[in-house]
């Protein structure tokens, strides 16, 4: 099943994106998300996406990567720009499309060069100061269910649309969600049964 570029497999490599921490790397994830609201103009903005372009090139991202996941973020961006446009203006329709795929691509980065391991581990380190009130292996297992789910669903949504496409019925919505609405379910039933079986949601039987 196809996956959707932000959330496919790590780019192994050894630039200086991918030796640098990923604390580091998650907060300038964190800032790129925060910039819309700092500026109020779509050239800081497209400037720093053609930064984030051209970090992607030094760092041995490929390009054609980050562009896939932006075209299936198309479709979201179109609509919402669109009703920004209808509801403030063009001017701040294009900020709202511009800061939400200048985050997209920095989070396609910050994936692309952090193993999951490595952002797993560190979720557990974070967590364990609040270890008395939550199990840090629980968060973790939690992020690692949401990092495998994520990609999973939209690669389900995306054949389903080719068979109704296939079909002629790209454009019927029953089409499209009834089978997704019914593989996300079994899905899901199928992952907590895994989880069950092997004890993971249970604390007494992980202790």
């Amino acid at each position: 099943m196809r996956e959707p570029g932000l959330f496919s497999a790590h780019v192994v490599g050894d630039s200086w994106l991918h030796r640098a921490p990923f604390g580091a790397k998650l907060i300038g994830v964190i800032a790129v998300g925060l910039l819309p609201w700092w500026v109020h103009s779509a050239v800081p903005l497209a400037a720093v996406l053609a930064a984030l372009l051209l970090i992607a090139v030094t760092a041995g991202v490929p390009l054609s990567r980050l562009l896939r996941s932006l075209r299936s973020l198309a479709p979201v961006l179109v609509v919402l720009g669109a009703f920004q446009w209808w509801a403030v203006g063009p001017a701040y329709a294009v900020r709202v499309v511009l800061g939400i795929a200048t985050a997209f691509v920095a989070a396609g980065l910050l994936t692309a060069t952090t193993p999951v391991t490595t952002m797993l581990d560190a979720v557990v380190r974070g967590a364990r100061p609040a270890s008395r009130w939550v199990d840090p292996e629980v968060v973790a297992l939690t992020l690692a269910v949401v990092l495998r789910s994520v990609p999973w669903v939209a690669g389900a949504f995306a054949v389903v649309r080719e068979s109704a496409r296939a079909r002629g019925l790209e454009r019927d919505p029953r089409a499209l969600v009834v089978p997704t609405v019914v593989q996300v379910v079994a899905y899901g039933r199928a992952t907590g049964e895994a989880l069950a079986a092997r004890g993971l949601t249970d604390p007494a039987e992980r202790a």
